[in-house]
């Protein structure tokens, strides 16, 4: 027998793995799934679909024991001890509940990010349940957050209720699921119309006004769930488990090539530091550039919920969601510029593609000596936003996956990743604030409830541009109450620093008599739309041309 051709030492078979770098992610979308990552069904749907009670019928459990705090996800794992824990930011350890009371557990300063309930349930042994927000109260960065856990779970459990039809952002989020290895399960529950069957015409036209949005799930299956019996849904996921598991097994072997055995290097690989060095910044301030529009489009965003949205009262959850979205946009922008740097300069060094033993030995390198030769802070860490709009930090492994909502297995990367969240103080002004939004009853120092109202007038006796008519905001009273005193009595600028002198009359508003500020602060809602306001003056103050100021005021 003719002997085959030798390898190249480093590598076993002679295969050289792809390092799977692609394009740069300048947008959060569908992850590639990893083999390391372990099998999930994501559930998701509109709110009134009973997904709860989908859920519990496939666990075999009361609906009861799968409650969470609204904006939490909740993570259902085997195990053989029962057990529930909240994992919160700002915090390296998690805080344990009891199984069969979800409420029952210690006060936390903000809602956490996830909930992790292990059961020793049969079902949980092929692959993990996990249950998310209400489609209607995720957002933009909530869909991102989900189509990334979506593709590393590697199934979509879709549920609606037959009276119900996809919204436009479902219809967004499925168009981009459809194409991608996900597999999308979809269960029709009879809703909340008190009728325990399911009309198979209302199914069927479900089913055509979605393929006629998207008609790339066309193969995804539907699964009447009646009386909560979900048996053939429970055996079509479990089968989907079996095959996916085994394709996963199959594609990373327990030795990859190249992990042991020495490798050659070029002799004169030529200047590869400088490079290394114009690549890596080049590679920063790509990254830089990206995060700066990424940030200025969520201004936009929160802005536009502040005035149009839910208010002041989901702004905590929209600023949290936000920053966890950045984050794993961050992150896999950063691991995507280090394959880059590695492939390129490895390459130039060893003289062609590297096996992926070989890469996964230079990353291991690479990461076990960067805390030496770096200066400043810990990598390692989470930057916390706090209520007065700064940044704590908080380092340790356990912080970082305390911020996590799907958390995944352990990372194999250079880099750690990036952890930003809303500090639970941060998080407790907010809902404080919410907590005092006007009802409409008459509170001390306020006038009557919400209401169209004129806005103050200034001398001329016109509306000033861009004054927010609201009538129940105290920074608005306080604004025309200051205004008229400085047009028609000049004598009683004092009111300008809340002193008890009455407002003159004229003024749209009174100021309370004594207390502190925060005593009539009114409506949260009207506070966070003037500020929402200032914020946005201040933006085209900064955005005016040299030349248009230079003619207003003279100076450039």
């Amino acid at each position: 027998m003719k002997p085959g051709p030798l390898h190249r030492l480093g590598t076993t078979d002679g295969a050289v793995r792809p390092s799977g770098a692609g394009p740069f992610p300048e947008r959060l979308g569908v992850s590639a799934t990893s083999p390391r990552e372990p099998l999930a069904v994501i559930a998701a749907g509109p709110a009134g679909a009973g997904r709860t009670n989908v859920l519990a019928a496939l666990l075999e459990l009361d609906a009861a024991m799968l409650t969470t705090l609204a904006g939490s996800w909740l993570v259902v794992r085997h195990a053989l001890q029962p057990t529930r824990a909240a994992f919160v930011p700002g915090y390296r350890q998690s805080h344990s509940y009891r199984v069969d009371l979800p409420t029952v557990g210690p006060a936390l300063a903000r809602p956490p990010r996830r909930v992790e309930l292990n059961l020793p349930e049969p079902l949980l042994k092929h692959f993990a349940v996990v249950d998310t927000p209400d489609t209607a109260t995720m957002g933009p960065a909530g869909e991102r957050i989900l189509l990334d856990a979506v593709g590393r779970a590697g199934a979509l459990l879709f549920v609606i209720a037959a009276d119900q039809s996809f919204s436009s952002a479902e219809l967004d989020l499925l168009a981009e699921i459809a194409g991608t290895p996900v597999r999308v399960f979809f269960a029709v529950t009879p809703g909340t119309g008190g009728s325990p069957t399911i009309d198979p015409a209302a199914v069927d036209a479900c089913r055509a006004a979605l393929l006629a949005a998207v008609p790339g799930l066309a193969d995804a299956r539907w699964f009447p769930i009646i009386n909560g019996e979900a048996a053939d849904l429970k055996r079509a996921m479990v089968a989907w488990a079996a095959d996916e598991g085994l394709c996963r097994a199959s594609g990373e072997p327990p030795e990859l090539p190249g992990t042991h055995g020495r490798v050659p290097v070029v002799a004169d690989p030529g200047a590869w530091s400088e490079q290394l060095d114009r690549q890596s910044r080049a590679a920063a301030q790509r990254i830089r550039q990206c995060l700066a529009l990424e940030l200025a489009k969520v201004h936009l965003r929160v802005v536009q919920d502040v005035l149009f949205g839910g208010g002041c009262a989901g702004l905590p959850q929209l600023v949290d969601r936000e920053m966890e979205a950045l984050s794993l946009l961050a992150t896999a922008q950063c691991d995507h510029a280090v394959r880059v740097l590695v492939d390129d300069i490895a390459g130039r060094l060893f003289g062609g593609p590297l096996a992926a033993g070989v890469r996964q030995r230079i990353y291991q390198a690479v990461a076990w000596s960067m805390p030496e030769h770096t200066a400043g802070p810990e990598l390692e860490r989470v930057l916390l936003i706090t209520s007065t709009a700064g940044v704590a930090g908080l380092s340790g492994a356990a912080a970082i996956d305390a911020l996590s909502t799907y958390p995944g297995p352990a990372r194999s990367e250079v880099l750690p990743p990036v952890a930003v969240a809303l500090s639970g103080g941060g998080g407790a002004v907010g809902w404080l604030l919410a907590a005092l939004a006007y009802s409409g009853e008459q509170r001390p120092g306020c006038g009557p409830g919400l209401g169209p109202a004129r806005p103050a007038r200034d001398r001329t006796g016109t509306v000033p541009r861009g004054c927010p008519p609201f009538r129940g905001d105290p920074h608005f009273a306080r604004h025309g109450a200051v205004r008229c005193c400085r047009t028609r009595h000049p004598a009683r600028l004092t009111a300008r620093r809340g002193t008890r002198s009455a407002a003159p009359t004229g003024c749209p508003r009174a100021l309370p008599e004594g207390g502190p500020a925060f005593r009539f602060l009114g409506s949260a809602d009207p506070v966070a739309r003037w500020g929402a306001w200032r914020l946005h003056r201040l933006h085209r103050s900064r955005l005016r041309p040299p030349m248009r100021c230079r003619l207003r005021t003279g100076r450039g």
